[in-house]
């Protein structure tokens, strides 16, 4: 009996060491709608950063075709009441969506997180003025905020980053504020402490690095929502400037003429659905490898 318990401790210390990359590869690759959803995101940036050759014709002429040209060899979306290509545009759409996503997320994960570290870490005066600055704010609805901000500061590609920007400021700041309280209590936190540690190098060298995945969870998600956030502002005129492609703005030229080239409204949906829902499988599949308690488990 001894001899078999010592065998069992035995096998338990030498039990060999798991690569936690390949625990990710393993957890993320292993849902084929996560696969699906990064070959999608793969082929949209593909699309987006070789758009010059990959459009057959130039989206912002007029009279590439016929006015509202039924799909054919030459045009393979048809073509708009200006008779400017369809495909052109959807395919110079994506670089519009991307860079409105990517750049917002970025800008706002970049105040955001700061100040909610800060919040969380340093309590007292300083965390209530910035959390109940940021509770004020998540009082309005992100969509809503946004429309306001861009009403105010109006049109064009950068108004709107700023305006999705400043609006989701808050929800970075609320979830990593959450996660600096619970972080700062852990013994390692504590020990750094006492080692004479600044509270800069505690927050940014110990709480940010553990922190950081579902940070990076929160942003993959917030990008789907971002490109849908500026297809909307589009739709309702607010968004890209004229003659600008953006999906947003295509299904709202595109859907005064559904009975006759419903393709035109159609088609940019589609590209704004696949592209939201590919963010999200994306962003779930990032959550269940990264996620350290089902380490266990999956």
């Amino acid at each position: 009996m001894a001899d078999s318990q010592i065998t069992e401790v035995g096998y338990l210390e030498n039990a060999p060491r798991v690569s936690e990359w390949r625990r990710f590869r393993r957890v993320f690759f292993s849902r084929g709608v996560v696969v699906f959803g990064l070959v999608v995101l793969l082929l949209v940036i593909f699309t987006a950063i070789f758009a010059e050759g990959l459009a057959p014709f130039d989206p912002y002429k007029t009279g590439t075709g016929p006015s509202l040209a039924q799909p054919s060899w030459e045009h393979w979306l048809g073509t708009d009441i200006l008779g400017r290509d369809t495909l052109s545009r959807l395919i110079y759409g994506s670089r519009t969506a991307l860079m409105v996503g990517f750049v917002s997320v970025i800008a706002s994960s970049i105040i955001g997180i700061p100040l909610g570290m800060i919040a969380g870490y340093s309590g007292t005066i300083v965390n209530a003025i910035i959390m109940r600055t940021m509770d004020a704010l998540m009082c309005f609805p992100m969509l809503l905020f946004a429309l306001v901000l861009a009403a105010v500061l109006g049109s064009g590609i950068w108004n709107v980053i700023i305006a999705l920007s400043v609006a989701t400021i808050p929800g970075y700041a609320r979830v990593t504020h959450g996660l600096a309280l619970s972080i700062k209590e852990n013994d390692y936190i504590l020990a750094q402490q006492s080692m004479g540690s600044s509270n800069l190098r505690t927050i940014f060298s110990h709480i940010l690095p553990n922190a950081f995945p579902p940070l990076i969870v929160l942003m993959t998600m917030q990008l789907g929502n971002l490109i849908l956030a500026e297809a909307g502002l589009s739709f309702l005129g607010i968004g890209i400037l004229p003659p600008g492609a953006a999906w947003g703005a295509m299904v709202n030229s595109g859907y005064q003429y559904l009975k006759i080239s419903p393709w035109l409204s159609f088609a940019p949906c589609i590209a704004i659905m696949l592209v939201v829902f590919a963010f999200n499988m994306v962003g779930d599949g990032l959550r269940d490898a990264l996620d350290p308690r089902l380490r266990g488990l999956l």
